[in-house]
């Protein structure tokens, strides 16, 4: 009977083990959604989005409609993304309709991808749309919160106006009474003399006089050079562009170099304003921002439409996907501007002295709307040549003129002035 008990359980523990044998390579091979969105993003989404058609076709619920609608399974779809060309050659029907329709587009072969990654990008592809956040309850907190702050500040105030207002009253009180106590003791209240006018006694003073002349000259003379100081410096100077770009978004939140929009920076004079090409270049794939985008300020839908403003400007359906040829100029309002008495090179401190765009343009990673950060005056040009050194390490250039300003100088560093940075010629011609 033991025996018998014995052999039961090795054959029960026996199944047990062969079941997980046979089920956990099963388990493996689920499809993860997760891991078919990374892969999605790094092959798939230049040219196809989940929602919208665009240099290829919308791709959510793709395995179902081509099952359900052309009959097509799982074998043909992994051929298809392995080597498109190859199946369009073998005269393949559905094939040769998919590149008719996008005008002969070729797509992408992706060899390299296993059946394992494909399953994963059809689960990511596989799943549901989800719906939007919405994202008016921080709005709405952080409104609660300024409007309790303004009725506690709204109580303080009054209360002071409360006791300013009592001790207005108790001043009068006490003087009503100390005036009643003084005619019932009979007391007389005297009136003071008539004391002479002060204006009077100013204007017979001459050397108050004098004095005062003096101090309103010199205080008018300081007023009028610092009124005439600040003509031309245009420092905060903030307008509302046409289309509104946030450098926050861009190179701050996205982490986009700034030479790659302003590229000629690199080799001109001028940092240029970039084509609207180089917006296109991410823009054609990215129709809308993320929710996360949206903040107090400004809401995703007015993001939106600010990309819809750059697709009229360059003639761009989204709906078809091809440039209708209809475009329309951006008035952009220039917001760092020299007088034209005054030179700058941007290729010779970029390239050449390799100064940072934030040292004169400010942390331009943190503006949603740009504007003018620093006074670009001469005084501050100046002031950045006597405190910058020249990097004349391994720079043959430099190797002559470096050795004999150093024993002129009798410094191992050289500043952009003793390099003959403030001479007049240099800025000015």
């Amino acid at each position: 009977m033991q025996k018998e008990k014995n052999l039961k359980f090795f054959q029960l523990f026996f199944v047990v083990l062969l079941s997980l044998f046979v089920l956990s390579p099963i388990h493996a091979q689920e499809a993860d959604p997760i891991k078919g969105k990374a892969l999605f993003n790094a092959n798939c989404a230049a040219c196809h989005q989940l929602d919208k058609k665009m240099t290829g076709p919308a791709l959510r619920y793709v395995e179902n409609r081509l099952y359900e609608e052309e009959g097509l399974d799982r074998d043909w779809l992994n051929a298809w993304i392995r080597n498109s060309a190859s199946l369009i050659k073998s005269g393949d029907a559905y094939a040769n309709k998919i590149y008719t329709e996008y005008n002969g587009a070729a797509m992408t072969a992706f060899p390299q991808l296993s059946d394992q990654d494909i399953s994963n990008i059809l689960a990511y592809t596989s799943q549901d749309k989800a719906k939007p956040v919405a994202v008016t309850n921080a709005v709405t907190a952080q409104t609660g919160s300024t409007d309790s702050d303004n009725f506690s500040d709204t109580i303080v105030l009054g209360a002071l106006a409360l006791l300013f207002g009592l001790l207005a009253l108790g001043l009068f009180l006490v003087n009503k009474t100390l005036r009643r106590f003084a005619v019932a003791n009979e007391v007389e209240i005297q009136k003071s003399a008539k004391r002479p006018s002060i204006w009077k006694t100013f204007v017979k003073n001459q050397f108050l006089m004098l004095v005062t002349a003096i101090f309103f000259l010199l205080s008018s003379a300081y007023f009028v050079y610092g009124y005439f100081m600040q003509v031309g410096v245009d420092q905060g100077y903030e307008p509302i562009q046409p289309i509104h770009y946030s450098h926050k978004i861009h190179a701050g939140d996205n982490g986009i170099d700034c030479k790659y929009c302003h590229s000629s920076a690199r080799v001109s004079k001028h940092s240029g304003i970039p084509s609207l090409n180089v917006c296109m270049n991410c823009h054609k794939s990215i129709y809308e921002v993320a929710e996360s985008t949206a903040t107090e300020e400004y809401s995703k839908e007015f993001y939106d439409k600010e990309i819809q403003k750059l697709y009229n400007a360059v003639g761009w359906n989204d709906a078809e996907q091809k440039y209708t040829g209809k475009t329309k100029p951006v008035k952009w309002i220039r917001i760092h501007n020299l007088p034209d008495f005054a030179y700058f090179n941007h290729s010779q401190h970029v390239t050449v002295a390799g100064v940072e765009c934030q040292t004169c343009h400010g942390p331009v990673e943190e503006m949603e709307i740009m504007y003018q950060h620093s006074p670009l005056t001469m005084g501050w040009c100046i002031n950045c040549h006597r405190e910058t050194n020249i990097k004349v390490e391994d720079n043959g250039y430099y190797e002559k003129i470096h050795e004999a300003l150093s024993k002129k100088y009798g410094v191992e560093k050289l500043t952009a002035a003793q390099m003959g940075g403030l001479e007049c010629g240099k800025c000015h011609y």
